[in-house]
């Protein structure tokens, strides 16, 4: 990856230096070839237009716009500002870098190890989620968490009323802003809500999915920036990558600047010792605030006292976009039925969902998220657990194909518009276990044996459902009294458990990849006389073995095999047939 940028360097792409320039001269004026909208936000007219859901991971809120320090460990020997610095140069440890503080940079780190292995493809560097962490926070705000990463005091972006920021309206009860009006950006990487619902993970392991924890903001941040498909070592791929973060030129040049500057080395410094950034993209100063990372305007509760009100900057409010007219969703032809499928098969049918405004009227164009929600391992096509589908011409989003895992049990898809706090539609959905409808008996020879002996060939039979191989089956088999009584016998043949001793009942047994179940060896009492076994599976499949003790002839040659009988006579019972 260094090899690739240090070519883009010297083909003129965005330095530290060439970045800091950028930035500067894009906060005073527009421009070449950048365009404005009405929003104020710059678009630069060469950058990926594939930018992802809503108003990025942050909603826009405002970032800190501080500048990395451009001059090397050898100022009368270093590069001046209008030059470009070489890839490799140690970093100056000035008071403006300050390094980053050990917990912080030990997130970022665990989450690129983390990707690494989920998501080679995407090669995420840790750096830059550093990057970004200093925007978004200035590190945590200096680093001000506990050792197991968990923010001090809360960090919050800026009510998302509409008024200068995107209208998000409440989607987590206040759960992590505190707000239960609008949403807020939240924690060191400053998701909004809306997002962290289906971005959010656990980073530390401890069961929770905190966006106030650093390891799981982290984390989480990792993985918005490497899905799409995006390869962050192609420099376009990096840039839509963090355009989809906070959609602005502006915040694109910065990050790279610090991209690049945190490349060049860095150092840890003890948590809370950090220095903080001074200048936000609101105009508002951010190191003196205790209220954190990019707050401009309190939730609407009490605040803490440690969280005082900052003052609220006279923004122009965003124009409305298509989505502005979605009401609610609506079942577009799945059925109130629960969904079903065996555990390891897809789904019968697709979910599909339809937009449509108050009065009725379908909407096109507008961003539907499928999400799966309980405890379970069932997945969309491609093995994720969100998906989001545009409505078509019709108002229609169909959700990929459903996917059941090998846990059983209940799950709900919930579907929901992007940003929006339109009412969504749940569907049921319910994993069965593996089952089989037909046990055959595979054995061409009837089981017997001689008393006190023991079964020359152990019983075989195949489990099919539907005319198909039936793997991974749950069965049980038990030695019976009779056909009308199912209880267990206690005479005649047994198998043995791990320390030899008999056992007439056995469970936990299973069928192999093609369906069929060998039971272990079989020994043989004193009791003669014709015994039952019983095979059930799950599903109801049920076989019905007869097998034989009898005394060995004394007219036959005498073998080895003596306890094999070839004239015994041993057939699978009428009841052998499948029950289903």
């Amino acid at each position: 990856m260094a090899a690739q940028f240090g070519r883009r360097l010297r083909k003129g792409a965005a330095t530290t230096a060439v970045a800091a320039v950028a930035v500067a001269a894009l906060s005073a004026s527009q421009a070449p070839g950048v365009t404005s909208g009405d929003t104020g936000r710059q678009a630069n007219a060469g950058a990926s237009t594939a930018l992802p859901d809503e108003a990025g991971a942050t909603g826009d809120s405002p970032y800190y716009t501080d500048l990395p320090p451009l001059d090397s460990p050898n100022p009368g020997t270093g590069p001046t500002p209008s030059a470009s610095p070489s890839v490799g140069t140690a970093v100056s440890r000035g008071a403006a870098e300050a390094g980053i503080p050990a917990t912080v940079l030990d997130a970022y780190q665990k989450a690129e190890a983390e990707l690494r292995s989920s998501k080679p493809g995407c090669n995420l560097p840790w750096q830059l989620l550093a990057a970004i962490g200093k925007v978004e926070s200035g590190q945590a705000r200096g680093g001000d968490v506990d050792a197991e990463g968990n923010t001090l005091h809360r960090i919050l972006g800026p009510e998302l009323d509409g008024n200068g920021f995107a209208l998000i309206k409440d989607t987590d009860g206040g759960k992590y802003d505190g707000n239960s009006q609008y949403d807020q950006a939240v924690g060191p990487m400053q998701f909004i809500p809306s997002t962290w619902a289906w971005a959010g993970r656990d980073g530390n392991g401890d069961g929770v999915k905190d966006p106030n924890n650093v390891y799981d903001a982290a984390l989480a941040a990792g993985h918005y920036l490497c899905r799409n498909g995006w390869d962050l070592s192609v420099q376009a791929d990096m840039n839509s990558a963090i355009l989809s973060y906070n959609n602005s030129q502006d915040y694109l040049n910065l990050v790279m600047s610090w991209y690049e500057y945190y490349r060049k080395g860095t150092h840890s410094v003890p948590d809370g010792t950090g220095t903080l950034p001074g200048h936000r993209s609101d105009n508002s100063t951010g190191s003196g605030s205790d209220s954190g990372g990019s707050t401009t305007k309190p939730a609407k509760t009490t605040p803490k006292p440690h969280e005082p009100k900052p003052s609220v900057p006279a923004t122009p409010s965003l124009p409305p976009t298509a989505t502005d007219t979605v009401d609610h969703l609506e079942d577009a032809g799945t059925g109130t039925a629960t969904l079903t499928a065996m555990a390891g098969d897809a789904f019968g049918k697709q979910i599909s969902t339809r937009a449509e405004t108050k009065a009725g009227r379908i909407v096109a164009k507008v961003r539907v998220r499928f999400t799966i929600v309980g405890d379970t391992d069932a997945t969309f096509a491609g093995g994720e657990s969100t998906a989001t589908v545009v409505t078509d011409g019709k108002g229609v989003a169909v959700a990929p194909a459903l996917q059941a895992g090998e846990k059983t049990g209940d799950f709900t898809v919930h579907a929901g518009v992007v940003g929006r706090t339109a009412k969504g539609v749940d569907y049921d959905a319910t994993v069965t276990a593996r089952a089989a409808d037909t046990l055959a008996l595979v054995n061409t020879t009837a089981p017997t044996c001689t008393p006190g002996g023991e079964f020359t060939d152990q019983v075989q039979a195949k489990a099919t459902y539907q005319g198909a191989a039936a793997d991974k089956v749950a069965a049980t088999a038990t030695l019976i009294k009779s056909a009308d009584d199912t209880s267990t016998n206690d005479k005649g043949p047994y198998f043995k458990d791990a320390n030899g001793n008999a056992v007439r009942t056995l469970t936990d047994l299973q069928t192999d990849a093609d369906g069929l179940l060998t039971l272990p060896k079989l020994y043989a009492d004193d009791t003669t006389g014709t015994f039952l076994l019983r095979i059930t599976t799950t599903g109801g499949a049920t076989l019905t073995v007869e097998l034989t003790v009898a005394a060995a002839d004394p007219s036959s040659s005498p073998s080895p095999s003596a306890s094999a009988s070839a004239s015994a006579s041993a057939s699978a019972s009428p009841s052998a047939s499948a029950a289903s």
